[in-house]
């Protein structure tokens, strides 16, 4: 019969394990696509409406000008002399700036959402980082149940035979010992997975401390046999593709500058009502603006001079981040390369050995041939030897991630 603590224990499983049903289960693509719910992308957003609003009008004349007063009229009282005028002005821009000034604000949205783009990369960099830490730390806790379970096991089966003198107290506290250290190992393997929940709900804008599952099949990329193409590379690449839009806003910012040499055109029209029974006059008069004089010109052949350098520079740039991310793609896949052959030796070699040498140990321990301590020492090197392995692991996720944000691979 039950007692009132298994009774106690049995429903604390079970509510444990309803609490893990009812979490949301939250595969690695979910976590990426709720990364647009966060506030650094919505502000890029906002940004981007602002830029597009302010380039409706772009196309904007100057207000007309309105006046009225007296015209030539004198001093001294004299109602047969001088006016009253009434006059409208009217400045038109030439119609090649107007649109030359609205392809340069329109641009500016272009640039804003290739930098945009930048941070969504570092976003979800951050995601697959985090989300595959989550990831090798669920799976020390499965190692850690096996070890638990392992010494559990040894311990039983020592304290069986202590009580026929076949076994020492001593390696029975040896024992007790390693199996509460595993409550420390499993505390902070619980307390950074919780790190881990909160630094990805931030991310994905939720509540710090919402409960989710994460799924633990890990899929490894063949990174390191892969192809650098330049030009796939310079398309895909946010930061490159904001330098070209930035080429561009240059080159329509020149187009700005050099509209600068067209006229304006401008209109004045004027009514002057009489005093003392004269005719009645008027004024209707055009203008035009002479940009092209030398002392008018200075400015804007200054600005598309220093705009060639800017074109200039940022060609270099855009050149320097392509060199850059060729060389840092090509010290990835070697790294990867090297993770994948180092993780593939635990798992084939190293492991299966500790395996037979723990197995060896303990059958001579049931054939009491063998001790204890030797037992234990082949566990504890079993389980290193996977906490290594997993670690291994970690270094290969963390590499990959890093390939998939310099080349900003979409997988």
């Amino acid at each position: 019969m039950k007692t009132k603590y298994q009774i106690i224990y049995t429903l604390l499983i079970c509510l444990a394990g309803a609490i893990a049903q009812a979490q949301e289960r939250l595969p690695l693509d979910s976590v990426l696509a709720k990364i647009n719910a966060n506030p650094a992308l919505l502000a890029y957003d906002a940004t981007i409406g602002a830029q597009d609003a302010y380039a409706t009008g772009a196309k904007n004349l100057d207000a007309p000008k309105i006046s009225a007063g007296q015209y030539q009229t004198p001093y001294r009282l004299n109602p047969n002399g001088g006016a009253l005028m009434i006059q409208a002005e009217q400045m038109f821009t030439n119609p090649a700036r107007l649109k030359a000034k609205e392809a340069y604000m329109q641009g500016m949205s272009k640039v804003t959402a290739a930098d945009k783009g930048y941070m969504k990369n570092q976003l979800m960099a951050q995601a697959r980082q985090y989300y595959y830490e989550r990831v090798v730390l669920e799976k020390k806790l499965d190692l850690l149940q096996n070890t638990e379970g392992l010494l559990q096991y040894m311990l039983k089966d020592a304290n069986i035979r202590l009580t026929y003198g076949k076994e020492k107290l001593p390696n029975i506290y040896k024992a007790k010992a390693e199996l509460f250290e595993l409550d420390n190992t499993r505390e902070q393997l619980n307390n950074d997975i919780n790190q881990r929940n909160i630094m990805l709900n931030t991310l994905m804008n939720r509540e710090r401390q919402t409960a989710f599952t994460v799924d633990t099949n890990v899929i490894y990329q063949d990174y390191e046999t892969a192809i650098v193409d330049t030009a796939i590379l310079a398309a895909q690449r946010s930061d490159i593709k904001g330098i070209s839009r930035s080429i561009e806003l240059q080159q329509l910012n020149a187009l700005v500058e050099y509209s600068k040499r067209k006229p304006d055109f401008g209109i004045q029209a004027a009514h002057m009502q009489s005093y003392g029974g004269y005719a009645n006059q008027y004024i209707l008069m055009a203008s035009v603006t002479i940009p092209i004089v030398p002392w008018a010109s200075k400015e804007y052949k200054a600005n598309l001079k220093g705009i060639r350098y800017e074109v200039a520079a940022l060609q270099q740039k855009k050149a320097d981040l392509l060199n850059q991310a060729q060389g840092q793609l090509a010290g990835l896949k070697t790294d990867i390369g090297s993770k994948k052959r180092q993780l593939n030796n635990y798992n084939r070699q190293i492991i299966p050995a500790l395996q037979n040498a723990y197995k060896t140990a303990l059958q001579a321990y049931d054939q009491n041939t063998g001790d204890l301590p030797t037992v234990l020492d082949g566990i504890k090197s079993l389980q290193t030897a996977r906490m290594a392995a997993l670690d291994r692991l970690q270094e290969l996720l963390t590499l990959q991630v890093a390939y998939e944000r310099e080349y900003e691979s979409t997988k």
